[in-house]
């Protein structure tokens, strides 16, 4: 069993303290995305159930998640996941070393060696007509269908498996929040103009933030540092302004309501799916029984906002020895052209 399943699950003394931290936790974070909910009579009570049940949901989806990739060079040739994400080995590197949240991670952390990274990228999936080998006999024209990998993005970073894991089931924590306040932002605020207009605005600067899953798979429009204090601004005054916003106590009800809502029926809201196939080392998809190529695996999930992506993703652990040499933001450089 998964060692936070067995962490947050297993008997004895320490278990229900341990649930109910975790159940603290989520309130909090919740209320971070929609403190709103915080005038209801008796709320902390209210999300104990659904929040247990969000729990389970994602602890379900952290064992559902492979072993970590060692993501260096000297691993690319001999691992097929690798070679399907990576045209060349030198491109893994590359990656880290564009990541302001890699180089950041490594700077408040002189003493880490390596660290547990999620790799998020655009998967593209093509229909095309190819050429292929059936015995001695060259075939043209053949219906194939190609996968490739690219806008690769690390985001969330760690300094063991574990952490990462913990880190990852917080954002899905935060993912479902804000699930919940798209939702009420769309419906049930509705009755209040200016209400559905600061949570409208609430949603779009915490999706502009990174808040959620997006952070997990990479989405989103990149968000320089000096850019993110902004939007750090700009949501703290959001916050202001809904809560100077006079709102029936029936509309907030409503608000509590719409969140245990969504955390009652997570699986309705946030997945991260699974995907087994078999590729060559063109990416080329292996159907049926068809004969060579190499078994990978990897996780997609569904990153919402104003354009929805799909983004594929895998837990690696990248090597400080292996990051480019420091003093230029690669991103940012290539930005600039």
């Amino acid at each position: 069993m998964d060692f936070l399943r067995q962490l947050f699950h297993r008997d004895g003394p320490s278990g229900p303290p341990m649930k109910a931290a975790r159940i603290d936790e989520a309130i909090e974070r919740i209320l971070a995305i929609h403190p709103r909910i915080g005038m209801v009579s008796r709320y902390r009570q209210r999300l104990k159930d659904p929040i247990s049940v969000a729990l389970q949901y994602v602890d379900d989806l952290m064992a559902s998640l492979p072993a970590t990739l060692e993501a260096n060079a000297d691993a690319w040739a001999g691992n097929p996941a690798l070679r399907a994400f990576f045209a060349t080995p030198d491109d893994i590197a590359d990656t880290f070393g564009r990541s302001e949240d890699v180089r950041a991670f490594f700077d408040a952390n002189p003493d880490a060696v390596d660290l547990h990274g999620t790799l998020g990228m655009a998967l593209t999936e093509r229909h095309v007509l190819g050429v292929a080998l059936d015995g001695d006999t060259l075939h043209h024209d053949v219906a194939q269908t190609t996968l490739s990998f690219s806008d690769h993005r690390v985001r969330i970073c760690g300094r063991t498996d574990v952490a990462l894991r913990e880190e990852i089931e917080r954002r899905l924590i935060d993912q479902l929040a804000l699930e919940g306040l798209s939702m009420l932002a769309a419906t049930r605020a509705a009755r209040l103009a200016r209400g559905r207009e600061l949570m409208q605005e609430r949603v779009a600067l915490l999706h502009r933030r990174g808040t959620g899953i997006s952070s997990i798979a990479g989405g989103g429009a990149t968000v320089e540092a000096d850019e993110l204090l902004h939007v750090q601004t700009q949501i703290a005054k959001n916050a202001d302004s809904m809560a100077a916003l006079r709102v029936p106590t029936d509309v907030v009800e409503h608000e509590l309501e719409g969140i245990c809502e969504v955390f009652g029926k997570p699986a309705d809201y946030v997945y991260i799916r699974n995907r087994h196939i078999r590729i060559d080392m063109m990416n080329v998809v292996q159907e049926g029984k068809a004969k060579g190529g190499n078994d990978i695996e990897f996780h997609f999930v569904r990153v919402p906002g104003v354009t929805p992506q799909m983004r594929a993703f895998a837990m690696v652990r990248f090597r400080r020895s292996d990051l480019p040499p420091g003093g230029l933001h690669i991103d940012a450089a290539m930005r600039a052209l």
